[in-house]
């Protein structure tokens, strides 16, 4: 649905996109992560030809923007950060101009839908000046959704939204994705981008260094698993047993046991699907008993960080740069 091929742009001596290879599936919901300066609104316009590359080619749904641009750009629903909107309108009267211009076909039906969809029904005919930055970003949302695009290409779209706010775009973008509608979301909020993507891309200074599911990107990157075990009881010695096997690297006892649990151990292990069959058995053999046994997982943010300032080395070599 969107391809890039060695992308870049330059402004002057400075490299914004270097050479990037972006693919964004159809039906998938694609999460656009890196920090400040990283390039992805330069990316995002260059998609949407509003910035011309230095070099390289983007194509969305296999056709250059050139062969046909109005066409394709009424297929994409796009928000961007920061919401222009006529203040002198009401709700109603600026998603009415959209759908005109759009050419949406019962246009008035239309705008009440997706006023109710995203909560401004009640607002409709309120002067958008004095709607709340949040209450712009719902509009936002509501223009986009206008002519039921086929893809949909969000930078921050929970921006300036309360935690209910957040909530309810969630909710619309995961059911936009059971349509079949393909999202390319840009966002800092990286709890919401592990919570409804389906892959993410990682881009730092101007490259794209990662781009897998989150499941996938763990793998790459975990050098430890760490395991939590809580225990109704326990035999003395037992840290010191847990230590003998050869996949484990440490065991310590947790600073606050579990809620019903004796004792808490963290083991850090060697990764491997095997280790919590081997921690079980060891401890089976042992006489404790265990009431629980979990792995802590990496999140978004710790494969962010470790991607951008750690282990870039680590993933070109394994080919995921």
């Amino acid at each position: 649905m969107i391809e890039t091929r060695g992308l870049t742009k330059r402004f002057g001596e400075l490299t914004a996109v270097d050479n990037l290879n972006l693919h964004v599936e159809k039906g998938e919901i694609y999460g656009f992560l890196g920090p400040n300066g990283a390039g992805k609104t330069t990316t995002i316009m260059m998609i949407l030809g509003l910035l011309r590359p230095t070099s390289g080619s983007v194509k969305l749904f296999g056709k250059d923007l050139s062969e046909d641009y109005f066409g394709i750009r009424k297929r994409l629903g796009v928000m961007s950060e920061y919401q222009y909107t006529y203040d002198e309108m009401t709700a109603r009267e600026y998603l009415t101009f959209f759908a005109r211009l759009y050419e949406v076909e019962n246009a008035n039906r239309r705008v009440q839908e997706v006023l109710e969809r995203v909560g401004l029904r009640d607002r409709q005919d309120e002067l958008i000046g004095g709607y709340s930055k949040g209450m712009k970003q719902k509009l936002g949302l509501a223009r986009v959704l206008l002519h039921d695009p086929e893809v949909l290409i969000l930078d921050e779209p929970t921006n300036s939204l309360d935690p209910y706010g957040v909530r309810e775009v969630r909710d619309i973008l995961l059911e936009e994705h059971e349509r079949g509608r393909t999202l390319l979301i840009s966002s800092h909020l990286l709890s919401e981008i592990e919570r409804t993507c389906t892959r993410v891309g990682i881009m730092n200074k101007g490259r794209l260094l990662a781009e897998n599911t989150m499941d996938e990107l763990r793998r790459r990157l975990t050098q430890e698993i760490e395991i939590r075990v809580d225990l109704e009881s326990a035999p003395d010695g037992i840290v010191d047993l847990l230590s003998q096997i050869p996949s484990v690297v440490s065991v310590t006892a947790a600073p606050t046991p579990s809620e019903g649990a004796a004792v808490s151990l963290i083991i850090k292990a060697k990764p491997g699907a095997e280790r919590r069959a081997e921690i079980a058995r060891a401890l089976s053999n042992a006489g404790a008993l265990v009431i629980g046994m979990r792995t802590q997982e990496m999140n978004l943010e710790e494969v962010f960080v470790t991607i951008t300032e750690n282990n870039i080395s680590l993933l070109t070599e394994e080919g995921v740069a």
